[in-house]
């Protein structure tokens, strides 16, 4: 939207004043600000903003707030109240769109944010800042009527952790906004190549742990079990991976990402290019949500992808359940009644087969050396 635009955020109302004094009847259209616009529940929690048209006075019936504040950029306007702080829904909810909706604007844009999360600007600060040159102002507590010459009031969104060249403005791509990424926390690899076994060097991999759900409950004989293999293994829990530019060297720092399904994977946005992602997938015909979320990515980003499904000698889920339950012999009628996330994705750990994981994983060190 461009023009006479002036938006009261304690109200959550952007006003378009149009410059004709023959405008049709006002216009009014709400939204939510949010990016998962098919998940009902998610919308619920979101504030909603009113967009009202109308011309300007002494041609209207409602009169236009004055203006408080008068900015000289145009602004965008989110919400961070969703699954922002999941690291896999902040990145591609929220900060992979907004790199496609506010890079053009080279810094010159006012981000406002509405269900505004302090804890969430505070993470994820250097990004906020590298994309705006002015501090984030919180919509929801904003009592004043700021003026802009033009606004987006939500975020462009391509694809889960994508981006479409084809349907961006400026052709942006998901490698760039990875370079982008890298330029932000100074992380120094750009690429990755083949390492020569002969050197003595070794592939570097980090293992993505996870503690209270699809956590590896022999962990510690998978990582020898890596290392046997002819790879330097750096182990990172939750811990680790929470400090987002310490860990962003770490992962930029390795050549290969291995991990259980979850939001920690999400890290491969840190990888060098050419670098691999190793997905386990967990027991419960969990294979194509799981490529959606971090398989189907991976080529736009530049990066390598392989996985390993767990079978159903491998999961936790033995514990609980016979092997004649629906959980082993028809996984599928439990996603129908809305089970998925209690029993396949909170409800078990894995204990993965060394013998068959370590095939999946001397493929991956073959592809990752040379003679």
């Amino acid at each position: 939207m461009e023009g006479d635009l002036r938006i009261h955020g304690k109200s959550a109302t952007v006003y378009v004043v149009s410059a004709s004094t023959f405008s049709p009847e006002n216009s009014t259209i709400k939204v939510k600000p949010y990016t998962r616009k098919w998940e009902k529940e998610t919308m619920s929690r979101m504030r909603e903003v009113t967009m009202r048209s109308m011309p300007p006075a002494p041609y209207s019936f409602t009169i236009p707030p004055r203006c408080t504040v008068r900015h000289d950029v145009p602004t965008v306007v989110f919400s961070t109240g969703g699954c922002g702080t999941n690291f896999f829904h902040a990145m591609s909810d929220l900060i992979a769109p907004l790199y496609i909706t506010a890079r053009e604007y080279n810094g010159r844009v006012q981000l406002l944010i509405t269900d505004y999360q302090p804890k969430w600007v505070a993470k994820f600060r250097p990004i906020l800042a590298a994309l705006s040159m002015y501090p984030v102002i919180d919509f929801d507590a904003d009592t004043v009527v700021l003026c802009f010459p033009s606004a987006r009031v939500g975020l462009e969104s391509h694809r889960i952790l994508g981006i479409d060249p084809a349907l961006s403005r400026n052709g942006y791509t998901m490698m760039g906004f990875r370079d982008f990424l890298r330029s932000i926390f100074s992380l120094q690899r750009p690429w990755t190549s083949p390492i020569s076994r002969s050197s003595g060097r070794k592939p570097r991999l980090v293992m993505v742990l996870r503690r209270h759900s699809r956590a590896i409950t022999n962990e510690a004989d998978v990582i020898t079990a890596m290392v046997d293999l002819g790879f330097e293994v750096v182990a990172a829990g939750p811990k680790d991976a929470s400090d987002m530019g310490r860990f962003a060297g770490v992962a930029n720092s390795c050549d290969v990402m291995v991990g259980v399904h979850g939001a920690g994977l999400t890290n491969m946005v840190f990888l060098p290019h050419n670098a691999t992602i190793v997905q386990i997938i967990p027991w419960g015909e969990m294979k194509v949500a799981c490529r959606y979320d971090f398989g189907d990515p991976v080529p736009d980003m530049g990066l390598q992808y392989a996985e390993y499904e767990v079978t159903a000698e491998e999961t936790t889920l033995n514990e609980k359940y016979p092997r004649d339950h629906p959980v082993f012999t028809d996984p599928q009628s439990l996603h129908r009644q809305g089970k998925l996330w209690e029993i396949f994705l909170e409800g078990q750990n894995v204990t993965l087969d060394i013998g068959r994981f370590r095939e999946v994983m001397q493929q991956v060190y073959q592809s990752v050396t040379t003679e």
